[in-house]
């Protein structure tokens, strides 16, 4: 029998959170992936956000439903934000940390406006 769980967070291994794809991160690697179940050809993914701010959120739940829908087994799926633990860079794969070595932890910056601003102009980040 097909671990239908691990199958659905291998196929999510190719949805990207807008903000990584340019980095090749994906949600998996970020550790958005909470939790992953499948009862019945019913699926049931937990996500945390890096922010409940993101303007991307609907995009990447609508991503991640369709594709675990797409997993042998699977004939639905939920997609759930968690909001009973903060996510943290702590969550993040080995790989994504290295890709995101450039950026400091949100704690180190004051105004995300001004970093992000900063950035376009080629300051803080690479």
């Amino acid at each position: 029998m097909t671990d239908r769980p691990a199958a659905i967070v291998d196929a999510l291994r190719s949805v990207h959170d807008p903000c990584c794809r340019e980095r090749g991160i994906s949600v998996v690697d970020m550790g958005l992936v909470r939790s992953v179940s499948v009862d019945d050809g019913e699926a049931k993914v937990e996500l945390m956000l890096t922010s409940g701010w993101c303007p991307f959120a609907t995009q990447v739940l609508s991503a991640v439903k369709e594709k675990a829908e797409t997993v042998d087994g699977v004939d639905t799926a939920s997609v759930l934000v968690t909001w009973d633990e903060a996510w943290t860079m702590d969550r993040l794969s080995e790989s994504a940390r290295r890709k995101l070595v450039s950026l400091p932890q949100p704690s180190q910056v004051p105004s995300r406006e001004a970093f992000v601003n900063a950035a376009d102009r080629g300051g803080s980040r690479s």
